[in-house]
């Protein structure tokens, strides 16, 4: 949802954890013969800027509205979901326009996983088949309409190996995250 800052950026390159999901990145040579703020002006949040605000369009609405118009209001599609769960998108923090933008409904895909996770420890399987429910209902309602569309686009837009592997991996995570939520449903 924002530019990269110094400190992300080294977690970024010296996690090898981290750096099997940024292979391109990895190894791209400025990363060994740029210093961090020289990436970081020059190449990657140029790059953010381009894929996140100029060229592309990170919000729901805009890819299913026919007038391509962002919803910043209250019909926003999403925002029932995250009344439901008690997720209030901090706009100021997030810099974002509205609530259906991707990183925001990643954000609430991960505190879906977290309210699982509590579910689980506490052994209490209704709560985690609801979660399991509610997060199938979002993807599918929600992630799997328009984001890979955005994420494809953005991955081919993209001009730094940096956010080529981020767009890829976030679109192999949703599409098996969704296989993972079904079939953890097919055997609840």
């Amino acid at each position: 949802m924002q530019e990269l800052d110094d400190a992300i950026l080294d977690t970024i390159k010296n996690d090898e954890n981290i750096l099997e999901f940024f292979p391109n990145f990895k190894r791209w040579e400025a990363v060994s013969t740029l210093k961090n703020s020289e990436l970081l002006e020059q190449h990657l949040n140029p790059d953010f800027t381009n894929i996140s605000l100029l060229h592309l369009i990170p919000y729901e609405t805009f890819y299913t509205r026919e007038d391509q118009k962002i919803e910043t209001g209250g019909a926003n599609p999403v925002t029932d979901m995250y009344s439901a769960y008690d997720f209030i998108v901090d706009y100021e923090i997030a810099r974002v326009v509205s609530s259906d933008h991707i990183g925001v409904e990643f954000e609430f895909m991960h505190h879906l996983c977290d309210a699982q996770i509590k579910a689980m420890n506490e052994d209490d399987s209704l709560a985690v088949q609801h979660l399991l429910e509610t997060q199938k209902e979002f993807l599918n309602k929600h992630l799997l309409q328009w984001a890979p569309l955005y994420l494809i686009n953005a991955k081919y837009e993209s001009r730094t190996p940096l956010y080529y592997d981020a767009c890829e991996t976030a679109l192999e995570f949703i599409l098996s995250d969704n296989e993972m939520v079904n079939a953890s449903l097919a055997t609840e």
